[in-house]
């Protein structure tokens, strides 16, 4: 919008110019050799006196005073006689044409226009009295067109210099108003794009033009009615928690009860799932508060730090654990709550499902786009054929599934994957990518 502005008012500013400049020097050249010709005509009147007064010696002084102006040059020309059988030409601008002898026959002046100038031809009677034709001297005087060198080029830069400082100031002028729109409706457009990145978040100054402060402040009425709604979304499902633990509390004294173990275990054990699933969502529905839209974390520091946390447990089961981290860190879009709930599932499953021993190995790897590659190995049996992390609930193991679902749900979210392989152990291996931050 600014740019377009700018090049609008640069158009239309340089075609009022032109119309007005162009004629204006022609108008002052014009004037300039107008100038010249006036001039000229009494340059005349003065050299037909010398001329009809003095002999030729002290025509040629007088020519040589007068013709130091290069803009006008006169010239005398003499008839032919005894001494200049071709005549005689006293002058910077000699020779005799046709028009020269006309002038003299008929003895009448005339003024002829020349390239960009003009040339006067006077015929001079000598001694104040009609001589004739053959013995009348003839005065020459050829005005240049000004030029560039003249006082009318410097009028033209006069012109030129006037223009670039009436064109210089309405871009000015065309910048300051198009900033007066563009730097509002920008800020307005930046509080846009970082709306949810950070709780709380200062709202917008509505300022610039009538229709962008309205604008700014219907962003900042919607964006309060956002906030009021999942303010109340948020406290729903906080207190649907808490009404939810008395009955939980209730069902787990029940069957604390029971008088058969096995069942006493196997309800247990479905009561804790469900205990899990609630915490689930109510962790999810508070993630926007707690993370922002966009969350970000180093990987490298907050996966090293988990994976090490796990390692006595594995030194308890005499599991050989191969830990490979790079060094320095890697952002990637994913919260630190996420990375390590991502990676005690996959090291959950791989304790829980692979026998006492069996070794164990955690990489990551950076991405040539960015984030990071995350592999855990087992030397367990591997993942059954045709499993789908993406089917929660299932996973033909004997468990939930719903581990691994979360696990490729904090992949895609970031930008990234989960893809399960068979690792060099011979059991199974999963692969999480992770994007970048942006």
């Amino acid at each position: 919008m600014r740019r377009s502005l700018i090049v609008t008012v640069a158009a239309a500013v340089s075609m009022v110019l032109l119309a007005m400049l162009v004629p204006l020097a022609v108008l002052l050249r014009g004037y300039a050799l107008e100038d010249r010709l006036s001039r000229a005509a009494l340059e005349v009147q003065a050299t037909e006196t010398v001329v009809s007064g003095q002999d030729r010696g002290a025509v040629s002084l007088y020519l040589e005073r007068i013709n130091e102006d290069p803009d006008t040059q006169t010239t005398v020309l003499y008839p032919p006689d005894d001494l200049h059988p071709e005549g005689q030409d006293v002058g910077p601008d000699p020779g005799q044409d046709a028009r020269v002898r006309a002038a003299r026959e008929t003895g009448q002046a005339r003024v002829d226009d020349t390239d960009g100038g003009a040339e006067f031809l006077v015929p001079v009677s000598l001694s104040g009295s009609s001589a004739a034709p053959e013995r009348t001297p003839v005065i020459r005087v050829v005005v240049e067109a000004p030029g560039l060198r003249s006082s009318v080029g410097r009028s033209w830069l006069v012109l030129l210099a006037l223009g670039l400082v009436l064109l210089a100031g309405a871009l000015f002028m065309a910048d300051r108003l198009g900033r007066s729109f563009v730097v509002p409706i920008r800020r307005l457009a930046s509080y846009a794009t970082h709306l949810g990145e950070r709780v709380g978040a200062e709202p917008v100054v509505p300022e610039g033009p009538t229709e962008v402060r309205d604008l700014a402040g219907a962003m900042n009425r919607l964006v309060g009615r956002i906030e009021v709604l999942l303010e109340r979304e948020r406290q729903g499902v906080a207190d649907l928690s808490h009404r939810l633990r008395t009955p939980i509390t209730a069902l787990r004294l029940r069957i604390d009860a029971l008088p058969d173990p096995a069942d006493r275990a196997r309800l247990s054990e479905d009561l804790d799932l469900l205990v899990g699933m609630v915490d689930h969502v109510v962790s999810e529905a508070r993630r926007s508060e707690r993370e922002g839209l966009v969350p970000e974390s180093d990987a490298v520091a907050t996966l090293a730090d988990r994976a090490r946390f796990w390692v006595p447990l594995a030194e308890d089961q005499d599991r050989e654990v191969r830990l490979d981290f790079p060094t320095g860190p890697i952002p990637v879009r994913t919260s630190e709550q996420d990375l390590t709930a991502l990676l005690d599932v996959l090291l959950d499953n791989v304790f829980t499902h692979t026998p006492e021993g069996a070794p164990v190995a955690v990489t990551v790897e950076a991405r040539p786009t960015g984030g990071v590659v995350l592999t855990v190995d087992d030397a367990g049996p591997g993942f059954p054929v045709g499993v789908d992390v993406a089917d929660r609930g299932t996973s033909g193991g004997g468990s939930t599934g719903l581990g691994l679902a979360i696990a490729q749900k904090t992949a895609t979210e970031s930008g990234g994957g989960l893809r399960l392989e068979r690792s060099p152990y011979g059991g199974g291996r999963v692969v999480v990518e992770l994007g970048p931050p942006g």
